[in-house]
Order: structure tokens, then C-alpha cells, then sequence
């Protein structure tokens, strides 16, 4: 795909209806974005990802994939599971795998129904096409947490796809604090797997002995957010917390970041959560958000059409409806944030980089959209 043209030529898109070709331009610290929404009417839209052959994928909560085109938005794609649509649950985030063009193979995480409630699952397909109608074929779900429950809130969840060709996966805390901190029990963790749900021998307890085979880090709360970060040479997280507890985390092998038992939100009712902010054993965020901003969706910049904010981090809002760029060093350091969008398209559920730089964003409402972000200057 090449970098000097706009993904699929979608201004082919936008030409298509006079109400999705208005541009608007933002001001920022340092470049003049350009936001044009080249998607409409999505159904609560939660995560994408970008197809060989100038197309992305994305899902929608309530069971839907679609694949947009250069000839616009497809029909739902068929093969889709049986999936748990309540509360914040239903069909997540997507990930394409890095030998797609020869396998054809997706991953995706849902709240997946079974005996006592529902669950954060992850499951692979092969995506087949047939002239304009597409399948999954060959569905296998690959993970799926190991205790079910009757809440319909903090599922997680995304899918990073590595280098070595694992797969880090994130989950919530399912609305029940302590089950982070059971070292047997997949809730309020990152987990990583092999491709097709096998354990990694490298991973912390492979045996099962000090926590789950499949479990990579704990103490989280609500992931929300995940990306590989060249910068820092590895995994980095969103997670929500209560209020004034939204935390970036490193999360690194058998480490434990602290969620219920150190915290730096209070609960709803005002009241202090756990010990505080700090205890040992227990891991410090990178950073924090203090009022908390429901962040969802984080991606580290490295394109070329942004050059003033390369090895930037891009974290989606959903509380305030913006995009929080957090200006880094060279060695990872946060040294600002800085607020963008505010308010313009709504909640911002997800943050992706195009391979032409430019940045895409959902938003998670009834009519939801695809918001392609480029150079205005």
C-alpha cells in the first residue's frame, strides 16, 4: 500500500454525499488538522483495523462487521457468534493478523452468553470473500475468561497482534474489584496467547502454578486501550478508573498494577478506595488523569504525516469527547498533554494510525462514525 496515497482514495467516499464532504479544521499546539467524517450510521462502532487492498474493518457492538471500501460500507458480514448485546457488552475490537493477505485470518473479542451471564472471549476466522459478500469461516474461539457473570459492564477489551505472534489481549474487572487481584481468575488482566489459544512458554506461569497459564499482568481495572509502543519497546495500556483513576500503564510480565488495593480515584460516592496510591508490591501508572476522562483507544504515533508528533500517544475520550495527545520525549517521558476535538463528534471510542499517517477515530454513538483526521495546512 503506499504511503503518498490517501487510504482507498475514500475521498471517492466522501464525493459520494454532499453532507459527508464538509471538512472542518481544528487548531492545534503545532499542525492544523483537517477531520473529514467519511462514515455514517454506524451502530455503536467500537473497533477497526486496516485490510490490504486499500480497506479497513470495523465492528459494530451490536454483532455487526463491515468492511469499508473503495465502493463504500459493506452489508454485515456473516458467521459472526452468538453475542452477549447488553450494557457495555457485545462484539469489541478486531485485529488483523500480519500473514492476512496469504491466511485471511481475523481476530476478535466479544462479551460471549453462557451459563451465569457473559464473557470477554476472543475469537479467529478466516474472512473469505464471495464477489461483494464476505463470511467468516473456520471460527474457533481461542480464549474465553474462565468465570462468566450476570454484570454487563467492564468487559475490556483489545487485541494487540505482536512480532513473535502472540496475542495480547485485555479484559475488565467485570464490575467486581477483588476478582483483579485473583491471580486465577482472567478478570482485570492482560492475557496473552499464542494464535490459536495456546499458552506462550515465556509467559509468567506457564504451569498455572503462581496465576493463570494465560495470564500476562493484573490489577487492572477496565482496559479500554492497547497498542505496541516502539518508544518504550513494548505493550502500553488505557484503563478507566473511578473517578480520578484513569491510569497509562507499561504493563510488563507477572507484575501486579494494583487495582482495587492502590488506586488514584475515589469511588462514586467519594469515598477512598484501598490503601491509597502507592504500596509495594504493587506498580505505578505512567500517568494518570485526575478528573478521569473514560479513555478508550490509544495508539503511539509513528506516521509520516504528522511528523511534529512522532512517538506522541493518542488516546480517545469518551467522557469529554475528545482526543488527548500526550507530547513524549525521546525516551518516553510525558511531558504535556494536550486536548483535541473537544466536543466535535461525540464519544470517542477507538484511535488508529492509517499506513498514510493519518489518524481514524470512532465514535461510539447510535449514528456512529469513522472520522479520518489529516493535514489541513
Amino acid at each position: 500500500m503506499s504511503n503518498n496515497t490517501p487510504l482507498f482514495a475514500f475521498m471517492l467516499v466522501l464525493a459520494a454525499s454532499p453532507a459527508l464532504a464538509q471538512s472542518q479544521s481544528f487548531n492545534t499546539d503545532n499542525v492544523t488538522l483537517r477531520a473529514d467524517v467519511i462514515v455514517r450510521d454506524l451502530d455503536h462502532p467500537w473497533g477497526l483495523d486496516f485490510l490490504p487492498g486499500n480497506e479497513a474493518i470495523v465492528t459494530e457492538r451490536t454483532g455487526h462487521i463491515r468492511i469499508l471500501s473503495p465502493d463504500g460500507l459493506s452489508e454485515p458480514v456473516s458467521g459472526v457468534p452468538e453475542v452477549a448485546v447488553r450494557g457495555q457488552g457485545g462484539l469489541l475490537d478486531i485485529a488483523v493478523a500480519r500473514d492476512f493477505a496469504t491466511s485471511g485470518t481475523i481476530f476478535f473479542s466479544f462479551s460471549e452468553p453462557g451459563p451465569g451471564g457473559a464473557s470477554t472471549a476472543v475469537a479467529r476466522a478466516q474472512l473469505v470473500r464471495d464477489g461483494a459478500a464476505a463470511r467468516l469461516d473456520e471460527v474457533k474461539v481461542i480464549f474465553s475468561m474462565n468465570h462468566k457473570s450476570g454484570t454487563s459492564h467492564h468487559f475490556g477489551s483489545r487485541i494487540v497482534v505482536n512480532d513473535d505472534g502472540t496475542l495480547f489481549v485485555t479484559t475488565g474487572d467485570r464490575g467486581q474489584g477483588d476478582r483483579a487481584q485473583d491471580m486465577q481468575d482472567h478478570a482485570g488482566a492482560v492475557i496473552r496467547i499464542n494464535a490459536d489459544g495456546s499458552i506462550p512458554s515465556d509467559n509468567p506461569s506457564p504451569d498455572g502454578k503462581a496465576m493463570a497459564p494465560e495470564i500476562w499482568s493484573k490489577g487492572h481495572r477496565n482496559l479500554q486501550g492497547a497498542t505496541y509502543d516502539p518508544v518504550l519497546g513494548g505493550l502500553i495500556t488505557v484503563e478507566h478508573g473511578a473517578q480520578g483513576g484513569d491510569e497509562l500503564n507499561r504493563p510488563a510480565a507477572g507484575k501486579n498494577y494494583g487495582w482495587p488495593v492502590i488506586t488514584y480515584g475515589r469511588d462514586y460516592s467519594g469515598e477512598k478506595i484501598g490503601v491509597g496510591t502507592s504500596a509495594k508490591g504493587y506498580e505505578q501508572p505512567l500517568y494518570y488523569w485526575d478528573p478521569s476522562i473514560a479513555p478508550s483507544g490509544l495508539a503511539s504515533y509513528q506516521g509520516d504525516m504528522f511528523p511534529e508528533w512522532k512517538g506522541d500517544l493518542l488516546v480517545g475520550s469518551l467522557k469529554f469527547e475528545l482526543l488527548s495527545r500526550l507530547d513524549r520525549d525521546a525516551k518516553g517521558n510525558i511531558l504535556d498533554e494536550e486536548r483535541i476535538l473537544d466536543g466535535a463528534f461525540g464519544r470517542i471510542r477507538d484511535v488508529n494510525v492509517a499506513p498514510d499517517g493519518s489518524i481514524w477515530l470512532l465514535t461510539d454513538e447510535g449514528d456512529g462514525a469513522i472520522v479520518r483526521l489529516s493535514r489541513g495546512d
